[in-house]
């Protein structure tokens, strides 16, 4: 034997709407405790502003230094001028003073020295009239030639080489300054090179207007092995 229900009597079919109200009741009620808060309201009591700038202007004035006045000027004595007549005679007052006649002396102006300022003395590259050894540029490689002493370390190692030097002719001729502006390829060459340079005799002295000047030369030293 089956029971019969009625469909009115039946809840299923209200199931679904009663869980949705219950999801709604309980999401507001955790809105409401969320936003639930207790704001403390804090009082002030009116304060009287006349009676604070009253106290402020005290203090300020209590606070400033007092100058005192500037003292009084001092009193000028005034002189009494006695009016005396002609006839009246007054007495004879000599007045001394501290000059006495001695020679004054003037010494004579000194001269002052003025030291004239050495010019620096610029060297040329080219002039009007070049430096030039005694005999020419034959005489000048003949000499190189003959005073080098070829290094035994070249030798024996086989390096040969051309050391390029520079050095100034001075106003007189003679060498200075001498400097190797193009190495031969080896430390005992260059020295060499500057040894027989630095030992040339005097040119004859470079002309700028006629007048001798510092003149740089160039002249190569040449090493090589027969």
């Amino acid at each position: 034997m089956q029971i019969k229900k009625s469909q009115k009597a039946s809840l299923e079919d209200k199931k679904f709407t009663y869980l949705l109200m219950g999801f709604v009741l309980v999401l507001s009620i955790c809105f409401v405790a969320l936003e639930w808060t207790e704001k403390e309201v804090t009082k002030y009591e009116v304060v009287d502003q006349d009676f604070l700038i009253e106290d402020e202007i005290e203090i300020q004035q209590t606070s400033q230094d007092i100058t005192p006045p500037p003292p009084p000027p001092p009193v000028q004595e005034v002189q009494v001028l006695n009016v005396v007549e002609d006839n009246v005679e007054t007495e004879h007052v000599e007045i001394k003073t501290e000059d006495t006649q001695e020679e004054v002396v003037i010494a004579p102006p000194v001269e002052q020295v003025v030291e004239e300022e050495e010019e620096e003395e610029t060297v040329f590259m080219i002039v009007e009239s070049m430096p030039e050894f005694p005999g020419g540029n034959a005489a000048l490689f003949k000499y190189l030639s003959e005073n080098v002493k070829y290094p035994v370390i070249a030798q024996e190692n086989g390096i040969q080489g051309k050391v390029i030097c520079q050095f100034v002719v001075g106003k007189d001729g003679s060498v200075s300054d001498v400097q190797v502006v193009r190495s031969g390829g080896d430390a005992s060459l260059d020295k060499e090179a500057v040894r027989v340079v630095k030992s040339l005799p005097k040119f004859t002295p470079g002309k700028q207007r006629g007048k001798p000047v510092k003149v740089k030369y160039t002249v190569p030293v040449n090493f090589k092995l027969q």
